[in-house]
């Protein structure tokens, strides 16, 4: 099974965009596919239908940009990922799941 870490150091290989744009790059990448995403989830209420496959074609895109932007900034994806995890695990515990803020 692929797991983040290897996504990550696999992904971040085909990275072409030049270094002095590193961290900047990949953010902007990161917001336009995700309103990519957005785009194709909108249509579902504009048409009743979606296309699953391009839906996860953009997700794809948008954890690539994920997976460079922590490139970029030091961090290993695997480790992004569970501090999310325990985020959301207090946030269970203490049933502050709904609300809003980031310190809840």
């Amino acid at each position: 099974m692929l797991t983040f870490g290897t996504y990550q150091k696999s992904a971040v290989t085909t990275a072409i965009y030049p270094k002095q744009w590193h961290i900047y790059y990949p953010a902007m990448g990161l917001s336009a596919e995700a309103g990519e995403v957005a785009n194709k989830v909108k249509k579902i209420m504009r048409d009743g239908k979606y296309d699953r496959d391009a839906i996860a074609a953009e997700i794809g895109d948008v954890l690539w940009y994920c997976a460079a932007l922590a490139e970029d900034m030091g961090f290993l994806l695997e480790d992004i990922a569970e501090q999310n995890l325990n985020k959301l695990y207090s946030r269970k515990e203490r049933n502050v799941l709904s609300g809003s803020g980031d310190e809840r």
